[in-house]
């Protein structure tokens, strides 16, 4: 099974067990507005450019073509995600889903399990976690770009574990980060608040960093 189909199927029995109305860390949606982001996202082309972007009138057809998706039954809308993307969409070859979907659904899955409380942190097979790991390794530079601070991040259990993320900019240390693929790609999404990363440094570089926003 590839990366990106095991994940989704975790992500479908997950949100199942919680059920549509529980916290998710993607405030206002509960579980059925972010399982109807994820049907949007491979379904909706019409609805993509809205995703993310702040421009009225495409966020807005958006937000309407989620909130219609997401009013039916939730069962049916978990089991539509659990289907995949329909047979026209690109995605649908194994590699390329991979690609564009594995640290999507890893991190949604998170955003499902950590808004709860008394949460523990998901295992993952070696095989997403190295996924998770070529994804910050490539694109880790673009969530620190603005940083200040050197970022640098070391993975746990890989053959290859160190990244550099960012170049201190005048004045400044490097920070150092520590985790599994999967708590490092949290952090270098924004979700700096559940990763467990241990974060090494100067205390100010620290702090610098801690006050570097960042998100998708």
């Amino acid at each position: 099974m590839s990366s990106d189909s095991s994940l989704r199927e975790l992500l479908a029995q997950t949100a199942l067990r919680l059920g549509p109305d529980a916290p998710t860390l993607c405030p206002p949606w509960d579980v059925r507005a972010l399982v109807a982001h994820l049907v949007v996202r491979e379904s909706r082309p019409d609805a993509l450019p809205g995703i993310g972007l702040a421009l009225g009138a495409l966020r807005t057809h958006t937000a309407t073509v989620q909130s219609e998706i997401a009013s039916g039954d939730f069962g049916a809308l978990v089991q539509s995600f659990r289907s995949g993307p329909p047979r026209w969409s690109p995605t649908r070859v194994p590699a390329l889903g991979a690609l564009v979907n594995t640290t999507e659904f890893a991190i949604h899955h998170e955003d499902l399990v950590r808004a709860q409380p008394a949460w523990e942190p998901t295992t993952l097979s070696p095989e997403v976690q190295q996924s998770l790991w070529g994804t910050l390794s490539k694109a880790g530079r673009l969530f620190y770009r603005s940083a200040g601070v050197g970022v640098v991040a070391i993975a746990e259990g890989l053959p290859s574990p160190r990244v550099v993320l960012h170049r201190p900019g005048k004045g400044h240390g490097t920070v150092v980060l520590r985790g599994t693929p999967l708590e490092l790609v949290l952090h270098a999404f924004g979700r700096t608040s559940v990763a467990q990363v241990e974060v090494e440094g100067d205390d100010a570089d620290v702090a610098t960093l801690a006050a570097h926003i960042r998100g998708a």
